[in-house]
């Protein structure tokens, strides 16, 4: 049924430093940057068509591909809306994977491009090599490598 998680969203009110990040740092590609524009002729999103009239290129959405077919999708902070608690002190969101085929040689070329880790790397309790950073909103990214032993390849009931 399902091929793929294919995109996570996160708002922002720190969208160039965010897009810097996943492009510069991480590699990713903008695929997709929308503008209020888009919704000038759509009288079935009132807000949107607002907002296209009074300032058109206002930033709707940015898509930063990954990895072919798959996004980080980002909205500009809405007004009102506030800061999140610190990770792990919620209920819902706690991180986003990605998944490499050499972890070490990953360290080695996301260091060389300014990226810094908050854990080294290790192996986890699933057999699955793991090291953690975070994007410049506190957003934290596991970086994983799979081995012959990872239950995501094998399979763990316990």
């Amino acid at each position: 049924m399902f091929r793929s998680i294919m995109h996570i969203a996160f708002f922002t009110d720190n969208m160039d430093e965010m897009i810097r990040f996943y492009t510069e740092v991480l590699g990713a590609e903008i695929k997709v940057r929308t503008t209020y524009r888009s919704y000038l002729q759509r009288d079935d999103r009132p807000r949107q068509q607002r907002i296209a009239r009074e300032d058109p290129d206002r930033v709707f959405n940015v898509y930063l591909q990954l990895a072919e077919g798959q996004f980080i999708e980002l909205f500009p902070k809405k007004e009102g809306q506030c800061n999140d608690v610190g990770w792990n002190e919620r209920l819902g969101y706690s991180h986003f994977a990605l998944l490499v085929d050499d972890i070490y040689e990953a360290e080695k070329q996301l260091s060389v491009r300014g990226l810094k880790f908050d854990t080294p790397i290790s192996r986890g309790p699933s057999g699955t090599y793991q090291m953690w950073t975070h994007d410049p909103d506190g957003n934290k990214i596991e970086i994983m490598q799979f081995t012959e032993d990872s239950y995501q390849v094998k399979g763990h009931l316990d």
